[in-house]
């Protein structure tokens, strides 16, 4: 398993040398990461920060729908400054963080925690235990938690990384403490060179009093 040293080198590598459409998580709209979105947080001025966000097209989708507090993360600064000139202008209308999710200190709390396929690239149990703990503290009481990984019939490998799978039980498993789940279900993702992805999907509610 990757371990934190070598991730921001190895992902700033592969921001630069792929194109956004030549990653395999590539979506042109992600459809379903907004339909969870608006249906668990509606209220467009709520905080919403989207973990391993990189370049992808999620940030542009939610402020067209009007979102005001949106906050990106990802360890890369290549993906980051590609997200940026895509965005142009409304770059400015979103809060860029680089930062390494485990070694994340969140200075506030969001209403909706969004992670589509970073959770799984965490090997070891030090890490996991570390995106659980960030999760727990910066998530605001009753707000939300979208999480997307690998099933357990996915893929064992991902941009040469070795992957931890899920299956929607183990994803619900992980993340019972100081959290409520609201649905789990699996679908397909095709890769821009056709390839068939199976995704674990979970959400849950921030419970107010789990804390830690």
């Amino acid at each position: 398993m990757i371990e934190p040293a070598e991730r921001k080198k190895h992902w700033d590598h592969i921001y630069t040398v792929r194109k956004f459409e030549e990653v395999s998580w590539f979506q042109s709209k992600p459809t379903v990461s907004l339909d969870l979105i608006n249906t668990l947080q509606p209220d467009k001025t709520k905080s919403i920060i989207d973990i391993g966000g990189g370049d992808s097209f999620l940030v542009d989708f939610l402020l067209e729908d009007g979102y005001q507090d949106v906050t990106v993360l990802d360890i890369s600064e290549k993906a980051i400054e590609r997200a940026q000139a895509r965005l142009g202008d409304n770059a400015n209308k979103v809060n860029w963080i680089v930062s390494d999710i485990t070694n994340f200190n969140a200075d506030r709390e969001y209403d909706l925690w969004h992670d589509r396929a970073v959770f799984h690239f965490l090997g070891s149990q030090d890490n996991i235990q570390a995106y659980i703990k960030n999760t727990q503290s910066g998530i605001k009481a009753n707000g939300h938690l979208v999480i997307g990984t690998f099933s357990d019939t996915g893929p064992d490998k991902c941009s040469g990384i070795e992957i931890s799978k899920y299956s929607t039980i183990e994803l619900k498993q992980v993340f019972e403490k100081g959290f409520k789940n609201i649905e789990c279900f699996n679908l397909d993702h095709v890769t821009p060179s056709g390839k068939v992805q199976n995704f674990s999907f979970c959400s849950f509610t921030k419970l107010a009093n789990k804390r830690d």
